[in-house]
């Protein structure tokens, strides 16, 4: 089963600038169930609205299904691929749900900075600070008030392989970035051809898999201050710590040597639609493959072979080393909830969702995972996930959100897409960097 949390690879995501041209000169507003400081009137309905759609949006209802009828709160859940936008425009328009799920903290920290956000009632606060790291609960934090508790999450980072030949070829898992490169260069050598294979290709989405490279290895090798800096765009693309983590990539994405197995040149990496690799990993003509822990559902996929995924199955993954062994820090995705109403069937719900006993019923039900640190990593349905989980609960974990979620959308879902496009294409570094830059909205 695939996560909900690669959303962002096949939807073109409406910009934050749009839910700010929406909301630019609006007075600071109610929602159709109360604004801020209004305590609402419960009616036994919630009503919560995402982008969690089809199976996954079915799996949603299932997992909070119990809980509904032994509280006799009837929850109704509305999916929309135009959430981004749409929420801005219910928000203004006085027709908000009780409770939105955010896949973008900016989003959510935008509404809040407008008192469209509800304050997170103290049972949801009480349980962010029990069962969630720090990191975690900044991304539902705005100024000093925490608006909202995370949900579900993904650890981006990871690199595929075999281990049946990784054996064959007498090698190991990496530790460092350096040792990742060797590793490369020694399939390489064995093999006589590119050990990796790359797909940005994901219709208007088409890049964004580049830019979980370049996120990686700007955490990696800046460390997570000067990542948080890059977010804000305190420091601009252009800074040396962004593009050595561009050349870093680059010893790997534009080296003819090394991609794209199994798909054709360096260029092939934009035509191939992101997918596409598992088929590759799962026939043995591409040894490497950088994608996060949903990508397990596309190898399992009987149309992409069917392979095993597990320490002793057909293919594994390690996360991404650091530049100096024993790195702990790991970016990674997942939404936010967040409260137009405080009613007291809102709260109750928020609450539930806040907690270890939703996270463990959600997550029993497949394919998701969650940082909550209340989960058993035992209720995740395959052993990548399993591990996900563990690295998100380890208190010595550095967790940083994707960059491009957390960056204006006109960067994160735009130019910074496109940039990655076109740097594959041949585009120089530094003009791929200034033209990103350029696109950044002033204040």
């Amino acid at each position: 089963m695939i996560s909900h949390n690669f959303r962002r690879a096949m939807l073109p995501i409406a910009t934050l600038g749009v839910a700010s041209m929406v909301l630019s000169g609006c007075a600071s507003g109610t929602s159709g169930t109360g604004g801020p400081g209004d305590a609402g009137e419960a009616d036994g309905v919630v009503t919560i609205y995402g982008t969690i759609a089809d199976t996954e949006a079915e799996l949603l209802e299932e997992s909070w299904a119990d809980w509904e009828e032994a509280n006799d709160i009837d929850i109704q859940y509305e999916s929309s691929k135009e959430f981004e936008a749409q929420i801005s425009i219910r928000a203004q328009g006085g027709n908000a749900p009780d409770i939105a799920i955010f896949p973008q903290p900016g989003l959510l920290a935008d509404l809040a900075s407008r008192d469209y956000i509800q304050p997170a009632p103290e049972g949801v606060a009480s349980n962010v600070a029990e069962y969630w790291s720090e990191d975690w609960a900044a991304y539902g934090t705005t100024g000093d008030t925490l608006y909202g508790a995370p949900l579900m999450a993904s650890v981006k980072g990871f690199v595929w392989y075999s281990p049946s030949q990784f054996a064959e070829w007498g090698v190991e898992v990496p530790e460092t970035w350096d040792e990742l490169l060797a590793l490369t260069q020694t399939i390489a050598d064995e093999t006589g051809t590119a050990p990796w294979c790359a797909g940005f290709g994901s219709d208007a989405a088409t890049g964004w898999p580049g830019t979980d490279w370049v996120e990686d290895l700007v955490l990696r090798e800046a460390g997570p201050d000067v990542y948080d800096q890059w977010v804000s765009h305190e420091i601009p693309f252009s800074d040396p710590a962004i593009v050595s983590a561009f050349d870093s990539v680059g010893e790997i994405l534009l080296n003819p040597d090394y991609v794209n197995a199994g798909f054709g040149d360096v260029k092939s990496i934009n035509s191939t639609p992101f997918g596409d690799p598992a088929r590759a990993l799962g026939d043995g003509s591409c040894a490497l493959h950088h994608q996060a822990s949903f990508f397990d559902g596309f190898i399992q996929d009987p149309k992409n072979g069917n392979a095993t995924v597990g320490p002793d199955a057909d293919i594994w993954a390690f996360v991404t080393p650091s530049v100096e062994a024993g790195g702990n820090a790991v970016t990674g995705g997942g939404e936010i909830v967040g409260a137009f109403s405080n009613d007291e069937d809102t709260i109750a719900v928020q609450e539930f969702l806040s907690s270890p006993e939703w996270a463990n019923a959600r997550v029993k039900l497949g394919g998701v995972i969650s940082a909550n640190n209340g989960l058993d990593p035992e209720s995740a349905s395959s052993p990548i996930l399993q591990q996900a989980i563990t690295i998100l609960q380890d208190p010595d974990t550095t967790f940083r959100f994707d960059a491009s979620d957390l960056m204006p959308g006109v960067v994160g879902a735009g130019s910074f897409w496109t940039g990655m496009v076109d740097w594959i294409n041949g585009k120089s570094t530094e003009e791929v960097l200034s033209t990103i830059d350029a696109s950044w909205p002033s204040e």
